[in-house]
């Protein structure tokens, strides 16, 4: 009976696989692994689902160099299960390690996708409205658990707009620590007052404290954040209401 378990489950895993590769250009590496049995398919259910792979590229030019999902017990569509297809009845709970580079996320900063999310940000200053603009940003990782952060807004101050680049120096939160900013500078521009510098800082603490991010079907919390040298290593929980299947593949 074990082998014929082991068997439906390579069934249905290299069914899943084909699929999804259907929706890919070229993949690196992409596996998935159904863990379940022809009477737990039957009942709509399966002891859960992990998802490994490598240089995907999701949505238009945000690249994971690489990604490892496991869910825990699903409920699934038993109908289209048996043809390889993993739908969720029920939203579920799962533990992601995503993997991504210093170049690909620059690149993706880029990419017209991150652009629109990149949205004029409002402060109330002494109760005067300032707003902050995004024109560029680069990100840096020397490693020792720091991330270097270049960018250039547009300032707009009653009447009065005017460009404004900086450089800033941060420990990301963790599971051990919270979010520490080591320095930040003013490299063009007249700076800003402490007023200004007050309301920018608290807002930057709001936005790193989020309690969870949303990403199609998934929504996740970042639960640990590991800063190497040229690459960023997160560690997720997710609820998971479908695998994402709008994946193109970027060639290493």
């Amino acid at each position: 009976m074990p082998d014929e378990h082991r068997l439906e489950e390579t069934f249905l895993s290299h069914e899943a696989e084909r699929r999804i590769s259907e929706k890919l250009d070229e993949a690196e590496k992409i596996e998935i692994d159904v863990q379940t049995d022809l009477l737990k398919i039957v009942q709509g259910q399966a002891d859960g689902v992990s998802v490994a792979g490598q240089g995907l590229v999701i949505q238009e030019g945000i690249r994971v160099q690489e990604i490892k999902l496991q869910t825990d017990s699903i409920a699934i569509n038993p109908f289209n299960a048996i043809f390889g297809q993993i739908e969720f009845n029920e939203p579920v709970n799962a533990i992601a390690r995503i993997k991504v580079t210093e170049v690909d996320i620059n690149h993706a900063l880029t990419s017209d996708l991150i652009r629109s999310q990149m949205q004029k940000l409002n402060l109330d200053v002494d109760g005067e409205i300032v707003s902050f603009e995004p024109q560029k940003i680069e990100i840096f990782l020397p490693g020792d658990g720091k991330i270097e952060c270049r960018g250039k807004v547009l300032l707009k101050e009653r009447e009065n707009t005017r460009p404004f680049t900086y450089t800033a120096l941060l420990r990301p939160r963790t599971n051990s620590q919270p979010a520490m900013l080591e320095s930040f500078n003013c490299t063009e521009g007249e700076g800003v007052s402490i007023e200004l510098a007050t309301a920018l800082m608290q807002k930057a603490k709001e936005l790193m404290n989020t309690p969870y991010f949303k990403w199609e079907d998934i929504t996740f919390s970042i639960k640990d954040i590991k800063v190497e040298i040229g690459s960023l290593i997160l560690l997720l929980e997710t609820q998971v209401k479908q695998i994402p299947s709008s994946l193109t593949v970027l060639s290493p």
